[in-house]
């Protein structure tokens, strides 16, 4: 037997070698490197990738198959003259607060859990855009005769064969293309759930402050109403009160008491939802800031929802997916095209046959083949592309529809903020000076034998509610601050509102 590959199956082993490697070439002569590592360890998106926009492959569904096309994806070609929105959606850390709210960001954004599992999902993403557009592998396979063939040549024991599948290039790239644009709305995503983390570290920690003005505010009234106590024993040892003052004042000092472990509680459970979201234990202590100034953002809802169409993350990852379903039309479309298998085959012959002037006896045949395959099922390829198309409609509809939400929020919470921001003011202004003066008046009156002890009660009570109210509004005014950079996708100036609002202890 002349074991010997021939000379030809060599020559069309390099062919197919070649043709895997201008199928390569193509691909990535076609975009720019999706993902480049830097020092930080974070792979950033490039932004030369092409848009679908000036792909021929596009520009063929746009004209070849126009009324099909049309029909099934009506927004296909109104959607061919957006601009690829930005790729670096992932906005920079806000700068560090001068309170331990900084800090709180700062490893909410390292240690997030979910983070650390979108990033990790970004990177699967990316690796799959690596090799999507490549050829499949080459299959080597052998048959070993149990009776060998027997020719004039020689008997036959095994035949050695390769194979390499070439898919249609264009469906290859195609498909490369579409698993660019889904890392980079994967991506998106990231940075969109990066800012919730922000916006709910933030908010926590303002939920923090006004928990704890309450109950700082309720321990001052509990002194208050102590000193009031001691009045109404001072008013029995001479006679001009009644013991029910002192039943009364006590009674409202147990009410306190008991507002203040639910305050508590309501503490414990922020504290833990904020620890959460950082990615610790429950148990680590937080605390707060004394003051939280108040402060407003210099922009009416029109420029934020404009902040938010070009800068929101979760408008682009949309923006995105529709792009990656357009190339994902253009897969459809190319899924007709056939493929193409080559193969080369070897056979091992023994020489055990007489010498022949008719044949070489001995020498191994060898084969080479080209196979196609044959799409003839038109109903399936018609399914895969309105699947396609339906897709891609439903994609662009998402993004109308993200759009228009965040414009209704937006609106929302500027109107949150303007009755947030207004109610400290009426408070500081005008109700919580009055309910001071009113109170310090009736106490004078009360020690003086002109009030009864129930209506300095019921000025207390008002006192308390109203302070309690004021801090309130200051709370909801900063929450509603932090919504609006969330949903404007990055931070926006806020313009501290400086002499304007007293303080309480001014008011005292």
């Amino acid at each position: 037997m002349r074991a010997h590959f021939p000379t030809y199956s060599l020559m069309l082993l390099v062919v197919v070698s070649l043709i895997g490697g201008c199928a390569t070439t193509r691909s990535q002569s076609q975009r720019t490197p999706l993902f480049v590592s830097h020092s930080n360890g974070v792979e950033e998106a490039q932004a030369g990738s092409p848009s679908v926009e000036a792909s021929p492959a596009v520009q063929q569904v746009a004209h070849e198959d126009d009324d099909e096309v049309v029909e099934e994806a009506p927004h296909l070609m109104e959607a061919g003259g957006e601009q690829l929105p930005a790729v670096d959606t992932i906005s920079p850390l806000p700068s560090p607060e001068e309170s331990e709210l900084g800090f709180l960001v700062s490893t909410a954004v390292d240690q997030n859990p979910r983070l650390i599992r979108l990033f990790h999902e970004y990177q699967v993403a990316a690796a799959r855009s690596q090799y999507i557009d490549k050829l499949p592998d080459p299959k080597l396979g052998a048959n070993i005769f149990g009776d060998p063939i027997e020719t004039a040549a020689g008997s036959q024991r095994a035949t050695m064969s390769l194979s390499q599948t070439i898919p249609w290039l264009g469906k290859l790239n195609a498909q490369q293309q579409q698993a660019c644009f889904e890392a980079f709305a994967v991506r998106a995503e990231y940075a969109a759930e990066r800012l919730r983390v922000i916006a709910g570290v933030r908010v926590g920690w303002y939920r923090l402050y006004v928990i704890d003005k309450q109950i700082e505010t309720t321990e001052a009234n509990q002194e208050l109403l102590e000193s009031l106590i001691d009045v109404a024993n001072a008013r029995i040892a001479t006679g001009q009160a009644s013991q029910g003052d002192v039943l009364l004042g006590t009674l409202e000092l147990s009410k306190l008491e008991e507002r203040l472990l639910t305050y508590r509680k309501q503490r414990r459970a922020v504290e833990a939802e904020v620890n959460r979201l950082v990615g610790r234990s429950a148990e680590f202590p937080i605390r707060s800031d004394r003051e939280l100034q108040l402060a407003t953002i210099d922009l009416d809802e029109k420029a934020i929802h404009q902040i938010a169409l070009g800068t929101q993350p979760e408008i682009q990852a949309a923006r995105l997916r529709t792009q990656a379903t357009r190339w994902g039309i253009e897969v459809a479309r190319l899924s007709r095209r056939p493929e193409l298998m080559l193969t080369a085959s070897h056979f091992f012959t023994d020489d055990n046959r007489p010498d022949s002037s008719v044949v070489n006896v001995g020498e191994d045949p060898w084969a080479v083949g080209v196979q196609v395959s044959l799409p003839i099922w038109r109903e399936k390829y018609d399914a895969i592309k309105n699947e396609a198309g339906w897709k891609h409609q439903a994609a662009h509809a998402s993004v109308t529809d993200l759009a228009d939400r965040y414009d209704a929020l937006i609106l929302d919470l500027m109107t949150e903020a303007h009755r947030a921001m207004e109610t400290a003011e009426l408070y500081a202004d005008t109700i919580l000076p009055q309910a001071r003066q009113t109170l310090s008046a009736d106490q004078e009156s009360y020690s003086n034998g002109n009030v009864d002890f129930d209506r300095i009660i019921r000025d207390y009570r008002n006192l308390l509610t109203l302070e309690l109210g004021y801090h309130q509004a200051v709370g909801e005014l900063a929450i509603a601050n932090a919504r609006l950079q969330q949903a404007a996708g990055r931070d926006l100036t806020i313009a501290p509102v400086v002499n304007k609002l007293p303080s309480l202890e001014q008011l005292d």
